[in-house]
C-alpha cells in the first residue's frame, strides 16, 4: 500500500485551498498512492477570516465532503481531509472525514483533545468530539484517525491499536515555537514505535505552522519527510511484512501487563 502525505499552506479562502487540493491529488495519483492524508485545517485556517467561523463552516463543510468524495472516486484513491464541521452553536467541530476510493465517506473524527495550551484556546472556537476514536479500513489496511494535539495522548493511539489499528494518519496543524519542531517529530516517531504500527502524518504549512509532513515506520525509521515548504507530498509504502517483522522482534503489545481497569 503506497500513502501520502499531503502538505499545503491553507488560507482563509475555501477556493483556494480546494485548486491546491485538487492539484495535491493528481499528483499523489500520479505516483500510485492509495491513500493521501491531508492537514488539519485544509479545508479553511480559521485564523484571519472575516465572518464567524461557526456560520462559515455551515456553509462550507457539506461542500467540501462532497469536493473531496468527488476527488478521490475520480482518481481512485482514498483520501483523508480536515475542516470544520457546521453545528447548531458558533463553535464547529474540528474534524477529519475518511473516503474510499470510490468516494464513499467511511467516517467522520471530530477532535476530541482541543488545543488549550502554550496560551493558546481552540476551545474558544471549537466545539470538542465527544464519540471515540475512528479506525476505518482502506485499501485493506486498518487505520486510526488521529487530530493534532491528540498526539500528546498516546492512550488515545493505544486506543486506535487495541481496536486493530495498523496505520495511524496524523492531520495537523502543528504552530511553531521553542522546542515545538522537536516535539512534533518525537511524539510521531514516538506513537509509532510504542504502536509497532505505521504512521503518515500530514502537517499545516501555513505562517504560524511549522509543515514537516512525513511517514514512519513501526520501528520509527522516518522513511519520508519534508521541510517547511508550503507544498509538497511525502510518498512511502507502507507493507504488513515490516509490521509483522517489528512485532516479532518487538512483541510490546503481546508484552503488555499493566491492568487499566479501576475497581471502587
Amino acid at each position: 500500500m503506497k500513502v501520502a502525505a499531503g502538505q499545503l499552506a491553507p488560507t482563509t479562502d475555501p477556493a483556494v485551498n480546494r485548486r491546491t487540493i485538487e492539484t495535491l491529488v493528481e499528483e499523489a495519483a500520479a505516483e500510485g498512492a492509495d491513500l493521501l492524508v491531508l492537514p488539519e485545517e485544509a479545508m479553511l485556517l480559521a485564523d484571519g477570516v472575516d465572518v464567524p467561523l461557526g456560520e462559515l463552516a455551515r456553509a462550507e463543510w457539506p461542500g467540501f465532503v462532497e469536493f473531496i468524495s468527488g476527488l478521490a472516486r475520480r482518481h481512485r484513491l482514498a483520501v483523508i481531509a480536515a475542516g470544520y464541521e457546521g453545528t447548531d452553536s458558533d463553535r464547529p467541530y474540528n474534524t477529519i472525514v475518511a473516503v474510499d476510493e470510490s468516494g464513499r465517506e467511511l467516517a467522520r473524527y471530530r477532535k476530541l483533545h482541543l488545543y488549550d495550551a502554550f496560551a493558546y484556546r481552540e476551545s474558544d472556537y471549537v466545539t470538542p468530539g465527544d464519540d471515540n476514536p475512528v479506525v476505518v479500513e482502506i485499501a485493506g489496511a486498518l487505520v486510526g484517525l488521529v487530530n493534532c494535539y491528540d498526539l500528546r495522548f498516546p492512550e488515545l493511539t493505544r486506543n486506535l491499536i487495541d481496536h486493530g489499528a495498523d496505520l495511524l494518519s496524523v492531520s495537523a496543524a502543528w504552530v511553531s515555537g521553542p522546542m515545538k519542531e522537536d516535539h512534533w517529530r518525537t511524539l510521531l516517531r514516538a506513537r509509532a514505535i510504542e504502536s509497532t504500527a505505521w504512521l503518515v502524518a500530514a502537517g499545516s504549512a501555513s505562517p504560524d505552522c511549522i509543515g514537516q509532513s512525513m511517514v514512519v515506520d513501526p520501528f520509527g525509521v522516518v522513511r519520508a519527510a519534508l521541510g517547511g515548504e508550503p507544498y509538497g507530498l511525502a510518498v512511502a509504502t507502507v507493507s504488513q511484512r515490516r509490521t509483522d517483522e517489528v512485532r516479532a522482534v518487538l512483541p510490546v503489545l503481546e508484552n503488555r501487563r499493566l491492568n487499566t481497569s479501576i475497581s471502587l
